[in-house]
């Protein structure tokens, strides 16, 4: 069964979650797996093992206790997020081959972009010259995943001063405009898109 990309631009955080959450309940053995590329305006997102201890300052930015695994982050304007929404028993897939797929996908489009990069088996996520790059989240329910990817493009980073990024106590974030020429960076919507166009073919390498 195709893979269906679907780019929402920018969104609020928590309706976004809701809506992730609702197509995941209702969907059927028959609904399509979907990519959904998006931005959030400026928030922090704390996992379910979040630990209050990684907020190092007060910040004017909210922050939201959501359902996907892991601490906390940070999401603003300027960096991709990829959501990804799939059947993973019908995929024929576990989690770990999931997180594995999401890491391979970024990894693959930063090759494309001259950028070498790695994962981590300590930590998920991608990194570059031991800085972050992009980071994972997921929620399993009832076989089904949602949450996924979120990619720093050109954006401000700041923000991930604030906090312990994804719990790893003095992590430097990066970014994709870090490594490439003004102008040959990506915009946030083209970036997730091939990033989505890799992923798909990752997930079901039979789709056209």
């Amino acid at each position: 069964m195709n893979i269906v990309i679907k780019n929402l631009g920018l969104q609020p955080y928590e309706a976004t979650w809701q809506a992730m959450q609702d197509f995941t309940d209702h969907r059927t053995e028959s609904t399509a797996d979907e990519l959904w590329i998006v931005e959030h305006p400026a928030v922090f997102t704390q996992g379910l093992n979040g630990k209050a201890e990684h907020l190092l300052h007060a910040t004017d930015i909210p922050i939201v206790q959501t359902d996907r695994g892991g601490q906390i982050t940070y999401h603003g304007p300027g960096q991709t997020i990829v959501y990804v929404l799939v059947d993973l028993k019908r995929a024929k897939l576990g989690v770990r081959a999931l997180v594995t797929a999401l890491e391979n996908s970024i990894i693959e489009y930063l090759q494309q972009l001259g950028i070498d990069s790695s994962a981590r088996a300590d930590a998920p996520g991608v990194y570059v010259n031991g800085q972050k790059i992009a980071s994972l989240g997921l929620k399993i329910r009832k076989q089904r995943s949602y949450h996924g990817l979120a990619l720093n493009v050109n954006m401000d980073l700041s923000p991930f001063k604030t906090v312990n990024p994804c719990g790893l106590q003095g992590m430097l974030m990066t970014q994709v405009s870090d490594y490439v020429a003004q102008e040959n960076l990506p915009t946030t919507e083209q970036a997730g898109l091939v990033l989505s166009e890799i992923l798909k073919h990752l997930i079901n390498p039979s789709v056209d």
